[in-house]
Formats: structure tokens, sequence, C-alpha cells
């Protein structure tokens, strides 16, 4: 049995190798942030077009969105 390391195919279903960090609170408040995983809503929307390095970028500035908040 192969071992899946960072992503790949399963069972016919594609796994992302950078997880979105949507916890199913969908709300942007007035500075168009997500209130539930921080992201703006640009990030949201093209989060399915980044590569690795960007949804990380992505997620170093929802921490530092969430530290402020």
């Amino acid at each position: 049995m192969s071992e899946n390391k960072g992503g790949g195919v399963i069972s016919g279903v594609r796994q992302e190798t950078v997880p979105s960090p949507c916890v199913s609170i969908c709300a942007l408040d007035d500075k168009d942030i997500c209130i539930g995983c921080f992201r703006s809503g640009r990030e949201i929307s093209d989060w399915g077009k980044y590569g690795d390095d960007e949804k990380r970028a992505v997620l170093r500035r929802c921490a530092e969105r969430a530290a402020t908040m």
C-alpha cells in the first residue's frame, strides 16, 4: 500500500496539500474579512487557484489578522 505525503490523489479524490482554514462561520465584516477564518473575500474566492506557497502566505496573513482582532 502506498503512503500519501502532502497531497496527491486517493481513491480518485484530489487531496489538498495546504488545507483550507474555513471553519464554516462564513460572514465578512465591514473590512471584507471573514469573521471565521480571517481571510479576505478575495482570498476566499481565489483559494482554489493558489499554489501551496500562496496558500501558506494567506494563512500567515490570517494569523496576523486574528491576533489583532
